[in-house]
């Protein structure tokens, strides 16, 4: 029960703060309660299908193929698909940290999976589009032609801050989120 309560605890204070919330300011509280539910009901609708695609990258694709591919010896290989996995995928970011950790534990260089993450952020197709419709063709390309060298600058400067040490931390606590 205390490893339960332990677990849960910023859930509970929440739940706790949103009780007294609605108890003292109705109005207030009921909105809380909304968007609690709204953003519980986002995160079902994106949640089930990242894990799917999870285990379909982990059982389908062997751990080799992910070294040739993003590994540390990739090359700008690695680079252009870590950009266009950030940047094809759908969904918001908080998606993108399961799959970083699975091509973290599949061998793509680290650096690649900042890129990934980075892409994920900044580059999205969807986004990209809309930009384009709703500010213009030219401040889209203006922010996209910015964002890519200081997407893989900002890769590289954390990949090589970094020590080994440290490293290998984010790898282990990649392996044993699995």
């Amino acid at each position: 029960m205390k490893m339960l309560f332990k677990r849960y605890k910023y859930f509970l204070a929440l739940l706790v703060v949103n009780i007294v919330v609605y108890s003292l300011y109705p109005s207030v509280g009921q909105k809380s309660i909304d968007i609690t539910w709204s953003n519980t009901v986002e995160m079902l609708s994106v949640i089930p299908p990242i894990f799917i695609l999870l285990g379909l990258l982990d059982v389908w694709v062997q751990r080799e193929t992910m070294i040739k591919l993003m590994g540390e010896k990739s090359g700008i290989l690695g680079i252009l698909i870590a950009f266009f996995l950030g940047s094809a995928a759908a969904g918001p970011l908080y998606a993108a940290f399961p799959i970083a950790g699975v091509l973290l534990q599949k061998g793509s260089k680290f650096s690649n999976v900042l890129i990934f993450i980075g892409a994920w952020s900044t580059t999205k197709i969807p986004m990209l589009l809309f930009e384009a419709s709703s500010m213009g063709w030219k401040f889209m390309m203006t922010r996209f032609v910015i964002d890519i060298p200081g997407i893989m600058l900002i890769a590289y400067i954390t990949e090589r801050l970094l020590n080994e040490k440290e490293k290998q931390y984010i790898h282990d606590q990649a392996a044993g989120s699995k």
